[in-house]
């Protein structure tokens, strides 16, 4: 298949998405500038009311960003200094770095090679008298193994953070992720599945005081203005991000699904050749990212950057080798499994407004690869 017409594929194109919807934003948008109310508005409280409708928790609280999400989480949960958190060195940094911002220490603990999310065996092994909580990535878009980790965390007394900020509308056992936990984490950074026009968060719960807790935290540590029960920060959601999402929120289930359509027809035609995701029939994953695993990643990486096809590696260092974590003295070796997946893992163009087209010639590229590949 020629490439004269397709190329470039980015690995994502916003502009496809918002050239659907900008009519509708455009207007969202007014409304908050005729309002004259930017920060902590009814947008903001309707998004909050609605995304804890679809996530199927209690209670929703905007923040500025999906760090921030984890870091009040954290801290609403009483975590800090001389405690640990267990988590995956197989994530973004932003997850480790959040429980080292409030004084605690990451343990990582290695994943599944299936899913490459968190083993549970693992994290129970790793427990120890300093243990407060376990943050849980749901990567790529699907969810952990959240019955054994919720018992291991029943049964030792500990806090559950679902980072599920790349999982928005992924399913465990007919629960959504960010309300299985005691908390859930979301970004809706531009390239989310749901995406703001800039930075924007929201953590989600069951429990009234946590959620009393992160709405004073997020505020300067304030529920009433100039009057201070604790220590907070700056971290409130905007009313523009709120429109915005609110917008995008009434077509995200209608975008998973084209999203797990780009999904099967990648897997349809790799499954047999190489490494491609494997879902249990108790989950239902969002694909934030497709990932395929294979030996020569780098070699293919190259070859679809050649014929105008973008591609990503999340992620090329685990974070326990990461320098910003020398000093917990983790070495090469010690967390096999993700240490491979850091050297093989390679991340396809997947989005809603991605045409067949597009995705034939992504796939007779990889095909052609591996033809010429022995």
């Amino acid at each position: 298949m020629s490439n004269d017409k397709l190329t470039p594929i980015p690995m994502v194109d916003l502009k496809e998405e918002l050239d659907l919807i900008r009519k509708l934003i455009i207007q969202e948008l007014t409304d908050v500038l005729d309002s004259g109310i930017y920060i902590l508005g009814e947008k903001g409280e309707k998004l909050e009311r609605e995304v804890a409708h679809y996530v199927g928790a209690s209670y929703a609280a905007g923040v500025a960003n999906g760090t921030d999400a984890l870091e009040l989480s954290l801290q609403a949960l009483n975590i800090g200094y001389g405690d640990e958190v267990i988590t995956t060195p197989f994530t973004f940094f932003a997850t480790a770095e959040a429980i080292a911002r409030v004084g605690a220490t990451p343990v990582f603990v290695d994943i599944e090679e299936e899913t490459y999310n968190i083993d549970p065996i693992k994290v129970e092994k790793a427990l120890t008298k300093k243990t407060k909580g376990i943050i849980v990535v749901h990567l790529y878009g699907q969810v952990a193994k959240m019955e054994e980790i919720m018992d291991i965390a029943k049964k030792n007394d500990l806090k559950v953070i679902e980072d599920a900020c790349q999982a928005l509308g992924a399913e465990y056992n007919g629960e959504k992720a960010g309300a299985i936990g005691d908390i859930g984490c979301f970004s809706f950074f531009p390239s989310k599945n749901l995406g703001a026009f800039g930075d924007a968060g929201m953590v989600t719960t069951n429990q009234r005081n946590l959620y009393e807790q992160i709405c004073r935290l997020r505020n300067h540590g304030s529920k009433t203005k100039y009057y201070h029960s604790t220590i907070g920060m700056n971290s409130r959601l905007d009313e523009f991000q709120a429109a915005t999402l609110l917008v995008k929120l009434k077509y995200l289930d209608v975008f998973l699904h084209q999203r797990k359509e780009v999904a099967r027809r990648y897997t349809d035609s790799f499954h047999n050749l190489i490494k491609s995701p494997t879902i249990p029939e108790n989950k239902a994953h969002t694909f934030h990212q497709y990932c395929i695993e294979l030996d020569k990643r780098d070699e293919l990486a190259l070859d679809l950057k050649n014929n105008g096809i973008a591609s990503s590696i999340y992620y090329p260092i685990p974070l326990h080798l990461q320098a910003a974590f020398d000093y917990l003295k983790y070495k090469a070796g010690d967390l096999p499994v993700a240490e491979k997946a850091a050297k093989r893992t390679l991340a396809l163009p997947i989005y809603p407004m991605l045409s067949i087209q597009k995705q034939m010639y992504v796939i007779s590229t990889v095909l052609d690869f591996l033809n010429r590949k022995p």
